[in-house]
C-alpha cells in the first residue's frame, strides 16, 4: 500500500533496485563511447546491456547518468556506487565490465 501525502499525492515510489550506480554524463560524452563490444557505447548503456538490465525503476539495479561530478579525469569516466559512496571509481574505456560489475556489487552472489 502506497502512503499518501497531503491532498492524496504519493510521497514515495518503490523501485526494484538493489543498487544505485551514478555515471558521470560529461565524462562519458568526452570519451565519445569507448565501451561495449564494439567500443562505441557510453559506459552506462554498455554496463546495462552487459548485465541485461532494463532502464528505469523496474530494473534490478539502477545505472543512472548524472550531470558532471566534478572530477573530470582524462580518458576515464567517474562512477559512484551509491552503497559505498566514499570511494569513487575512474573507469578506463578498456575496463573489463565483469570486473567493474563485481566491484560495484552488481553481479549475483554465487
Amino acid at each position: 500500500m502506497e502512503a499518501a501525502g497531503a491532498g492524496g499525492l504519493k510521497d514515495h515510489v518503490r523501485s526494484n533496485w538493489d543498487h544505485a550506480v551514478l555515471v558521470c554524463r560529461k565524462c562519458s560524452k568526452k570519451l565519445d563511447g569507448g565501451f561495449g563490444l564494439d567500443g562505441d557505447e557510453r559506459l552506462a548503456k554498455a554496463l546495462r546491456r552487459h548485465l541485461s538490465l532494463k532502464k528505469g525503476r523496474k530494473a534490478a539495479a539502477g545505472i543512472v547518468e548524472v550531470n558532471c561530478l566534478g572530477v573530470c579525469p582524462k580518458g576515464a569516466v567517474t562512477v559512484v556506487n551509491g552503497a559505498s559512496a566514499r570511494q569513487w571509481l575512474l573507469v578506463q574505456p578498456d575496463a573489463d565490465l565483469d570486473e567493474l560489475a563485481a566491484t560495484l556489487g552488481l553481479l549475483p552472489h554465487a
